[in-house]
């Protein structure tokens, strides 16, 4: 008899299962999702964090490599002094999107971020293909910023009259083509240095942030200052904006405005640090009143930082000179500051050192909640009774970053980061759209203004800029989706607790004797 059989015991043989593996588009309760928010105990993460720790996250994943190395590149490349255009463009997009994930994040105050937020909206298939996209944004974002640390650090040591051995490399050809490897120790070494960062406390690794983040900060304003006085000191010469928009080379993104487009998508990388503080939220002291702080404060300020440095540095510098690891010190070396140098490479140096942390926490704190669902092994969400922190998760996808920074080159890490953030926040802003219509009455203690205006902007401005990319990166991000997906038809769609709960309400309420023995 049925009655008699425990909950969930041959549901896999049932008819029910069929339907229950046909619930791809499940979401997860908001009221699930708030008790889970609101936990205590030696098992859940440790709520430390105030508002100015929250500030200083979105700031020290935003100041990084965006402003000290990708700016010179994307220039370089693709946009020329345009590439202050590309800023711009950049951050519209990020504004409508930041308005979207303040309104999550203070609503629903839960690590995971854009997963989370997917998962209670969009349902769970849709939740999955947005975690298992985050790791583009983060581990691929914290293994780009390790390369152009390691290069910062060759200048550095080069400056000061020491030099570091040659990285060793292998040249050997795969499926016909030929492929160079360089082996960057460093960035391997400094990943690992940061994750044992991690492991030990949230506390103090958002101490250590916020002490590096005011350093580099001020940096960037030297820098600003520096570059205002010799220009004015010089009548305004050199001036290198001259063409502003350069010619495009009749290849679609490498100059001209799709260049200004391309290098828009590009330099998206630089302002991802907003997005990471949403990761936080179930650290914060108060994430309602918070949250929204921590996000769009660091996006406001760093818009502004990045506009003013790229300006500046491409009227100093001829453009083409700037695809180098440390563009910045380029600019400083060109004003003749031997100490503002040496003041910019350490600060580069500690500045970057926060963008990894950023970003290898948040990788860490994504896999933790999708293994809370179900959705990923239950190592990823195991906690430290000690330290209160997922140290296996977080080791695992220290040595993951490592490996990826030492081998792949910087040029395919940035556009993979920038093309995944893009996707992340595509679904996040059609969730406040769905949120509102299924959900109207949820306490919203910031609510994103506009809607569905500013939702819908946020996803145009977000696709136009993932078709400004290149074809050969939305090309590895749809590689990179499927993958995911064996990952989660062979586990994750077995293992989840959604669609566990909904087999066993199933189970549980259909007429006893309907299923014949």
């Amino acid at each position: 008899m049925v009655g008699s059989r425990p909950q969930g015991v041959g549901a896999r043989n049932s008819p029910q299962s069929s339907r229950y593996n046909m619930k791809l588009f499940a979401t997860k309760s908001v009221d699930t999702l708030m008790k889970e928010s609101e936990e205590t105990g030696e098992n859940c993460l440790r709520r430390a964090l105030g508002p100015i720790n929250l500030l200083t996250l979105g700031v020290g994943a935003v100041i990084g490599a965006g402003i000290f190395v990708i700016t010179g590149q994307a220039a370089a490349q693709f946009a020329g002094p345009a590439i202050l255009i590309s800023f711009v463009l950049a951050g519209i997009a990020c504004a409508f999107a930041g308005l979207c994930y303040a309104e999550f994040a203070s609503m629903i105050p839960i690590a995971g971020s854009a997963y989370t937020y997917s998962y209670a909206t969009l349902g769970e298939l849709v939740a999955w293909i947005i975690g298992w996209d985050l790791i583009l944004e983060y581990a691929f974002g914290a293994a780009t910023v390790a390369v152009g640390w390691s290069g910062n650090l060759r200048a550095f040591l080069q400056d000061l009259g020491f030099g570091l051995p040659q990285m060793p490399h292998s040249d050997f050809v795969l499926f016909g083509t030929p492929v160079h490897v360089t082996y960057d120790y460093i960035s391997f070494v400094v990943i690992l240095i940061i994750t044992a960062i991690l492991v030990v406390g949230i506390k103090e690794s958002a101490n250590f942030t916020s002490a590096i983040v005011f350093l580099k900060v001020a940096v960037v304003l030297v820098f600003v200052a520096l570059a205002t006085m010799f220009l004015m000191k010089h009548n305004w010469k050199p001036n290198y904006w001259h063409p502003f928009l350069p010619p495009n080379s009749g290849e679609r993104g490498i100059f001209g405005w799709s260049g200004v487009l391309r290098g828009a998508g590009v330099v998206f990388f630089a302002y991802i640090g907003f997005d990471a503080v949403s990761t936080a939220a179930q650290e914060a002291k108060n994430p309602r009143r918070d949250m929204p702080l921590g996000i769009l404060g660091s996006l406001v300020i760093c818009t502004v930082l990045y506009i003013m440095v790229s300006g500046l540095l491409t009227h100093i510098v001829p453009y083409s000179q700037l695809n180098v690891s440390d563009p910045v010190v380029v600019g400083v070396r060109v004003m003749g500051q031997r100490w503002a140098t040496f003041l910019v490479e350490i600060g580069t140096l500690a500045g970057l050192s926060t963008v990894m942390l950023v970003m290898l926490l948040g990788q860490s704190r994504v896999f933790y909640s999708m293994s809370r669902d179900g959705l990923l092994w239950p190592w990823a969400s195991r906690i430290h009774r000690r330290f209160r922190t997922p140290y296996i998760s977080s080791m695992v996808v220290g040595l993951f970053v490592a490996i990826l920074a030492m081998l792949i080159p910087l040029s395919i890490l940035d556009e993979m980061v920038s093309v995944g953030t893009l996707l992340a926040f595509m679904l996040v802003s059609a969730g406040v759209m769905v949120m509102r219509k299924t959900h109207p009455g949820l306490n919203r203690p910031f609510k994103t203004p506009w809607v569905p205006l500013v939702p819908i902007l946020a996803i145009l401005f977000s696709g136009a800029l993932i078709i400004g990319l290149s074809t050969m990166t939305q090309i590895r991000l749809v590689v990179w989706l499927i993958i995911g997906l064996i990952i989660y038809f062979t586990y994750g769609r077995r293992n989840s607790k959604v669609q566990r709960a909904i087999e066993e309400e199933e189970i549980s309420g259909e007429p006893e004797g309907s299923m014949a023995d």
